[in-house]
């Protein structure tokens, strides 16, 4: 854990990664909507006068968040600040920056922060810092293969009965996807929706797969499970790319949805 506390009362965590891409290349991909969304959930920038002053990202059906701008120098710093993420939390900021390194990469680096005289928002802080790294995974396969190619976005979710690693075998074994391994090609099972390419990671801690997909078209796919209180929920995240890719994901997703509601239908 690399929660840093000062004297000030500043509490913040900082997550880093190196990427493929000129400065200018991955600022547009840390700071603008469609850059956004292409590696980490829908967003829309609100400008004024030329300049962003607002940011707003959905992380699911009426989940949104709204952060103002609070700092913005092009190609290397990129901050936002939001309500906090429960009732009565401090406002959090957010500040991306970029700086490049030799060999035609640059580092990403992520600080999260907030003020308080208490160790109550802590753990809001060290859970964004688990993950940050898988969602910067995404990041830097987005700028590696397909970076700067016009991108859409499928988010389903479903509650599974059970423990999170009986919630995450009942998936695996919905979509043929138990015991593969990093490089694998792999794709589902009959009975579930087209879906196949490469496995780029696949981990059972926290449970979840990446993998860079040819079927249903080119794009990226994070399958995993998640707790929210007693709940443990199936998430499938999918990033689509090319020309077609909101083509692709207006046909797939209720095919997805239906998929989802016959092999996890939701509790009476």
């Amino acid at each position: 854990m690399s929660l840093k506390k000062e004297a000030s009362g500043r509490r913040s965590i900082e997550v880093e990664v190196e990427v493929p891409g000129t400065p200018e290349e991955v600022w547009q991909a840390i700071s603008t909507g469609p850059g956004i969304s292409s590696w980490f959930v829908p967003a829309e920038i609100e400008e004024r006068d030329g300049k962003p002053v607002a940011a707003t990202l959905t992380f699911g059906p009426g989940m949104k968040s709204r952060s103002v701008v609070t700092a913005w120098d092009p190609p290397r710093l990129f901050a936002r600040e939001s309500p906090g993420w429960a009732p009565g939390s401090p406002p959090i900021a957010i500040e991306f920056s970029v700086e490049a390194r030799a060999g035609g990469t640059c580092v990403v680096r992520v600080v999260q922060s907030l003020f308080a005289s208490t160790d109550d928002w802590d753990e809001q802080l060290t859970g964004a810092e688990g993950g940050w790294p898988g969602i910067f995974r995404i990041l830097r396969r987005y700028l590696t293969h397909v970076r700067g190619q016009r991108s859409a976005m499928m988010q389903l979710m479903a509650p599974i009965a059970g423990t999170p690693a009986q919630a995450w075998a009942a998936l695996t074994a919905a979509l043929g996807l138990g015991g593969v391994k990093a490089g694998q090609t792999w794709a589902a099972t009959a009975g579930a929706p087209a879906l196949g390419g490469v496995v780029e990671r696949a981990s059972d801690n926290p449970y979840g797969v990446l993998l860079r997909l040819d079927t249903p078209g080119p794009g990226i796919a994070a399958l995993y499970t998640i707790e929210f209180g007693d709940t443990v929920m199936a998430a499938l995240t999918f990033y689509l790319y090319g020309e077609s890719a909101t083509e692709i994901a207006a046909r797939e997703t209720p095919v997805w949805q239906a998929w989802m509601q016959e092999r996890f239908p939701k509790p009476a």
